[in-house]
């Protein structure tokens, strides 16, 4: 079963210098567009981060310092990739919890103004893992039934997570699931909206989930000590507070976010 799609989609995956958001860079970059007429555009990039790709990275993904020393910073083809992207959904596999948020913070160093929170994300790893559980290497044979060549390849791992979302339409056209907060039974269905909505395993305000929507819809951090305290009351009662996220080591994402909470409230 192929996508219904409103918007393109841009399936993508990162190989990175770790696994930390805030202070790790990506080292290659996979995107796989799939467009409106179900016609595929592909662009595959080896970035330059611009600091020593540890050992332990490259035994993953096979990219060492020597491939990438010639090869552009993201700041140089920042605005080239944005046009790739513009206008487009996103997808991957648990690219809601590390591409995507890696992304936005490579954008927002390059001082590339994207508002990712106007897409539709699908996380083809959270509706795997709501259903079977495994990796994305199972998840090909599981789907697919074949095995995952060049696993840890940005380009093959981008080709194989389309191919099991294809798969996982087919497979559970006809099944009902029960919504994140489990209120009610819903389909898994053909449309990037509620795709996007069942491969969210929450609220976040932010990417990585600092700041996440309560029951009513009220911003509130998610850790520390004001864990559940509506982040407006925060800034209220503890304008220190404010400073302290601003000159730690936060993803420049939050960082924003918070910042805008904050301009909204001054301008009230």
């Amino acid at each position: 079963m192929n996508l219904t799609l409103k918007n393109p989609v841009v399936f993508l995956d990162l190989e990175t210098t770790g696994i930390n958001i805030v202070t790790d860079r990506i080292v290659e970059i996979a995107l796989l567009k799939i467009h409106l007429d179900g016609s595929e555009e592909e662009k595959l990039m080896r970035i330059n981060p611009e600091m020593p790709i540890p050992e332990e990275a490259s035994k993953i993904h096979g990219i060492v310092n020597e491939d990438v020393k010639d090869e552009p910073t993201f700041k140089e083809v920042a605005k080239t990739l944005a046009k790739f992207l513009e206008g487009c959904d996103l997808g991957g596999f648990n690219s809601n919890r590390f591409d995507i948020p890696l992304l936005a913070e490579e954008f927002l160093r390059a001082d590339i103004d994207i508002d990712f929170k106007k897409r539709k994300f699908i996380d083809v790893q959270a509706i795997f893992h709501k259903m079977e559980k495994r990796t994305l290497a199972a998840a090909y044979k599981f789907y697919c039934n074949q095995q995952l060549v060049d696993a840890h390849s940005a380009m093959a791992d981008t080709k194989a997570t389309y191919e099991v979302l294809k798969a996982q339409l087919d497979m559970y056209k006809d099944v009902v699931y029960e919504d994140n907060h489990g209120k009610k039974s819903v389909p898994i269905v053909n449309d990037v909206q509620k795709l996007s909505e069942f491969s969210s395993y929450d609220r976040n305000v932010d990417f990585v989930g600092r700041i996440v929507y309560d029951e009513n819809g009220v911003e509130v951090f998610n850790f520390g000590k004001n864990k559940g305290i509506p982040v407006e009351q925060v800034l209220e009662e503890q304008p220190g507070y404010f400073g302290w996220i601003m000159n730690s080591e936060f993803p420049l994402y939050t960082k924003r976010v918070l910042t805008q909470i904050k301009l909204r409230m001054m301008t009230r």
